[in-house]
């Protein structure tokens, strides 16, 4: 009896210490709670917090690029009258063509570069050695196909050959000026960036930026399960709209390109501002280059654009600026006389005019018809050096404008600071300093304003992908000159028009304040200047009263011709024309004809050719 009660008692106690079945459903339901809830959480992870991560690794890559990559910027120009906005450039969808050679079958190397060639307009020979190279694994074969060409490429189904999407810059409107609108390539980091022009200078706000994607992976490079995964979205560039004039920005460039036929001519540029506001409205030069296709220029020189990068001695244009600081210092007026021997001589150097004439007695308003080197000789001298030159840099010359265009040079007034007379001088008519078409427009600009200079500028408006829209304000830099001292500049520069060297650019029923400037081009190897060139040169503005325009004339090295009173100076009349009548401004008098210009004659070759002008003749100082 008493072992018998003893193992009772030890089989109540192990029986105590096991759970009670309640206790064990307790303990399932908590653990699997515990799962559903460490489930669902990465069920919200994945789906939630990640899910647009997820739903791009799984998409294709042009989805990948939309997130990733973003969309340029537009350029936009505007009619005048009826304000719709026209792209200049913007962003479109193109395929690029690509070899993986992991996955190229050898023997078959050569017939899928026979297969491909025709398609990709690559020679075969081309294909084949990239597709044979020892050294290369990946390479791209066409940067942008349309989407036909990718098509066909496609159904080739060759191996290793792949297409995917991308975006390419895309611009409508050819031969509207690429050297004002620059091109997008690529930086070191192959990222698109824009490069010249407006795509270059307002690169930061056409790119946007770029997103990314970071995916934590382990050493075979499998993505963790349980990795983090860093997404951020790309932001698009913002729209830009431009002050150029899409009408105006296509006679400017149709009269620039026929400039260059017409006085077989290296070059032409033509340059159009509001002269209140400082809008540039026209902006183009010839040769040109296409910037869809910046890949095939031959000279990478074209690239720049000659309105603000390259800087010249203007030669007599720049005469109108002496003038207009002699009166606004009131040291001369336009009636005020002084002999003209037909010489001067400074500093053992001898400056003669450019037609070799003594004038005798002249008034200041003959200096500027008969463009007398001379004359603006002795108003510098009146002024003195350190104020010329503090006139000058009023005007702007010798800094950059910084109008919204890459590259713009500054322009040279540093031979005023050296010792000795004969640079102030040589400079008061355009020689021994140099300047930009840019400068010499925003100048001449002031002369038209009531002698306040105003900011020249390109953007009109930036439009931000959010909606916002960012006004470019006006902006007035100084007065310069005083009104008076303008309108006295003007009529004297109606004069030259009326009277002088600059008939040929005038408009019948306006009256049109111009000055010529046929500059001489310095001999950079030799010293000295040129003998088989020169650069013709007209600046002016119209009507003089209520200047609607101020407008910039430049060709380098016609052949045809010799003076800018028959090569800049008609090319102004004929867009100063075309500028009245587009912007409807009534005419100021009665119609009269207006000078015919002799016929040019036949050149049968590439050699210069100087007319014959009894009027003038070109010197070694001289400029007309």
């Amino acid at each position: 009896m008493r072992s018998t009660r003893a193992s009772y008692q030890i089989t109540s106690k192990k029986a105590s210490q096991e759970p009670s079945f309640e206790g064990r459903l307790l303990l399932v339901t908590v653990l699997f709670s515990l799962l559903a809830v460490i489930i669902l959480g990465r069920l919200f992870q994945l789906q939630v917090v990640e899910g647009k991560t997820y739903k791009i690794l799984a998409s294709d890559q042009h989805e990948v690029q939309a997130q990733l990559v973003p969309r340029r910027g537009t350029l936009y120009v505007q009619d005048r009258f009826d304000q719709t906005l026209h792209p200049v450039a913007k962003d479109r969808d193109a395929w690029q063509v690509f070899m993986l050679k992991r996955e190229m079958k050898e023997d078959q190397a050569t017939s899928s570069a026979v297969a491909l060639g025709p398609v990709l307009d690559i020679p075969p020979e081309e294909l084949l050695a990239k597709f044979l190279s020892p050294t290369t694994t990946y390479a791209v074969l066409a940067r942008e196909v349309d989407a036909n060409k990718s098509d066909e490429i496609k159904a080739l189904k060759i191996p290793g050959i792949g297409v995917t999407k991308v975006l390419a810059r895309f611009y409508p409107e050819q031969g509207l000026g690429g050297q004002v609108f620059g091109f997008v390539g690529q930086d070191d980091a192959g990222k698109r960036q824009g490069k010249y022009g407006i795509e270059g200078e307002m690169d930061a706000q056409l790119s946007g930026t770029y997103g990314s994607l970071s995916i934590e992976k382990d050493a075979r490079g499998r993505r963790l399960s349980i990795g983090t995964t860093d997404l951020s979205y790309a932001v698009d560039g913002s729209d830009i709209v431009l002050t150029l004039d899409r009408t105006i920005q296509y006679e400017a460039c149709q009269h620039a390109a026929d400039a260059v036929a017409r006085y077989q001519a290296d070059s032409a540029s033509i340059t159009v501002m509001d002269p209140k506001t400082g809008e540039i409205w026209a902006m183009c030069s010839a040769p040109d280059y296409d910037p869809a296709n910046y890949r095939m220029i031959d000279d990478i020189g074209v690239l720049n654009n000659p309105a603000t990068f390259v800087q010249f001695e203007p030669g007599s244009t720049f005469k109108a600026f002496t003038l207009a600081a002699g009166i606004d210092a009131e040291k001369i007026n336009p009636n005020t006389t002084y002999v003209d021997t037909g010489e001067e001589k400074i500093d053992d150097f001898t400056i003669r005019n450019s037609d070799k004439l003594a004038h005798g007695t002249q008034t200041m308003s003959q200096v500027l018809e008969e463009s007398l080197n001379t004359g603006t000789i002795f108003v510098q001298r009146l002024l003195g050096k350190d104020l010329f030159k503090d006139y000058m840099e009023k005007f702007g010359f010798g800094k950059r404008t910084g109008i919204e265009v890459a590259a713009e040079a500054s322009g040279d007034l540093r031979p005023l600071e050296k010792k000795g007379q004969i640079y102030a001088a040589t400079a008061s008519f355009g020689q021994g300093i140099s300047v930009t078409p840019i400068q010499m427009l925003s100048a001449f600009g002031a002369l038209a304003n009531n002698g306040l200079l105003m900011q020249p500028h390109l953007v009109k408006e930036i439009i931000h992908p959010d909606g916002t829209v960012i006004k470019t304000p006006i902006q007035e830099l100084r007065q310069v000159i005083s009104s008076r001292s303008s309108r006295l500049i003007g009529g004297m520069l109606v004069g030259v028009v009326e009277k002088g060297h600059g008939k040929h650019a005038g408009v019948p029923g306006y009256y049109v304040a111009g000055k010529t400037g046929t500059a001489q081009i310095p001999d950079t190897k030799n010293g000295g200047y040129l003998t088989d060139g020169t650069i013709g040169n007209f600046a002016g503005y119209a009507p003089v009263e209520n200047p609607r325009f101020v407008m910039y004339v430049k060709i380098v090295k016609p052949r045809t011709v010799q003076y800018a009173e028959s090569s800049a100076a008609p090319v102004f009349g004929e867009m100063a024309s075309f500028l009245l009548s587009y912007l409807q401004v009534p005419p100021e008098r009665p119609y009269t004809k207006k000078p015919e210009l002799p016929p040019l004659p036949v050149v049968t070759s590439t050699t210069a050719t100087k007319e014959a002008d009894p009027t003038a003749s070109s010197t070694e100082n001289g400029t007309h």
